[in-house]
């Protein structure tokens, strides 16, 4: 099994480009189900989760081909509306092809998915949406199966939290029903308005994009599309992060700085210099007159839904806490279950107490941060493990590295191009 090996204790310099955002992706990928025809995304990342989205449409009977950072689906000739067990096993989002199938097929059939444990993630909002819209759900035989006869018929649909996929698939789901449909506390991601933007470019009717209440009226038919996926706002903040961590100066190319309001201003209160451009983050640390780094001051952040403090990112924010001047408190309001990379931080001698959805986090000196071997248990959780192997002295070693592949295109050559000292290695 591969791990990341990494010695420890060099500055970040450099530029680092961002690629296309997971969280875009793979509804937009979904989406494509929608109607028949040959539609093109450009930007898409070659993730772990991109590839099973795409082998996912395969199974489906659409067809597709990648040309750098496009793909082109045709998904003319559905033969299924069914995925599968050893697919959805490795990703959540794959519940995402629920809204679409059921659109265009009258029917969907999905595995209960799997992807990153921290947490229940419930999909209960999506299949309460797509009953409002007069479907009928249930499960069996650890499937969720979704039907309707004849059209799908709009209505007001409330969510008691503001789900994200649970927003996008609802969407999906009610672009082509019959009447009015009223989305009401939607999630305002910019990953939503990415979704959004290329339903409307398909023929969808969608009012109130960016705004927590969407109004959807039906259309009779939809037509194949090109759309392009936005940046990844938390491959962005991660590397603004890491930069933190190490000190140096990174500048943060083919990003959308006003995707990441509150981290930016987090990073600047501990006390970061960060210049956001129109499509760039120049994130840098100060140093004092020996030419080190600064120490940073320790600073308390809450997890929201956006425009909030990303959950994301919070595992990767930690782990530049741990090295702050003082006390740090942080407080998970999204996911329980979310603090799992705690323990291997303190392997490398982080203080961090745990209570609940709080976390205490007690700053120390980056040099007595000592490398040690740590194992990743979620994807945000393994770029965390590595931001802080980056700036420990020493050897660190992160294993299960797959959980970091779902999400991060060439995190060890992007790293390493800027002056980290990491590889990927088979054990």
């Amino acid at each position: 099994m591969d791990k990341i090996r990494i010695n420890g204790g060099r500055l970040l310099q450099g530029s680092i480009k961002v690629s296309g955002a997971k969280n875009a992706a793979l509804p937009l990928l979904a989406a494509t189900l929608l109607t028949p025809g040959t539609h093109t995304l450009h930007n898409v990342p070659d993730l772990r989760d991109t590839r099973t989205m795409l082998m996912l449409l395969q199974t489906l009977g659409a067809t597709w081909e990648r040309s750098g950072g496009s793909v082109q689906i045709n998904t003319t000739d559905l033969t299924g509306a069914e995925a599968p067990y050893d697919l959805v096993k490795t990703m959540r989002a794959s519940v995402l092809v629920l809204g679409p199938l059921l659109t265009r097929t009258g029917r969907a059939r999905v595995s209960l998915p799997g992807g990153c444990a921290i947490g229940a993630r419930p999909i209960n909002f999506h299949l309460r949406g797509f009953e409002q819209l007069g479907a009928v759900t249930h499960l069996e035989s650890g499937y969720v199966e979704a039907r309707v006869e004849g059209m799908l018929t709009g209505n007001t649909i409330y969510f008691d939290i503001p789900s994200v996929t649970g927003t996008e698939n609802v969407l999906m789901a009610s672009v082509k029903a019959s009447g009015t449909t009223l989305i009401r506390n939607a999630a305002k991601e910019p990953e939503v308005g990415n979704l959004i933007d290329m339903l409307t470019a398909m023929g969808a009717r969608i009012e109130g994009r960016d705004t927590d209440c969407l109004t959807v009226t039906g259309v009779t038919s939809l037509q194949a599309t090109e759309a392009t996926i936005i940046p990844d706002r938390i491959e962005a903040g991660t590397y603004a992060i890491a930069v933190g961590a190490t000190g140096g100066e990174l500048e943060i190319t083919d990003c959308d700085p006003s995707h990441l309001p509150v981290l930016m201003e987090k990073l600047r209160v501990i006390g970061m210099t960060i210049e956001a451009k129109k499509n760039s983050i120049i994130a840098s640390c100060p140093l004092n007159n020996q030419g080190h780094s600064c120490p940073l001051q320790a600073v308390d952040i809450t997890t929201m839904p956006y425009p909030g403090f990303p959950t994301d990112l919070q595992a990767q924010f930690m782990a530049l806490m741990i090295q702050c001047n003082g006390t740090s408190i942080i407080h998970e309001t999204i996911f329980e279950n979310r603090f799992m990379h705690v323990a291997e931080l303190q392997r490398l001698g982080a203080k961090i107490n745990i209570d609940g959805a709080t976390a205490v986090v007690s700053g120390i000196a980056r040099n007595k941060l000592i490398g040690a071997p740590m194992m990743a248990t979620d994807l945000r959780a393994s770029a965390s493990l590595v931001i802080a192997g980056l700036s420990a002295s020493g050897i660190t070693e992160i294993s299960r590295i797959y959980h970091l592949e779902r999400g991060y295109e060439n995190m060890v050559e992007k790293l390493r191009h800027v002056g980290a000292e990491i590889e990927q290695i088979t054990d």
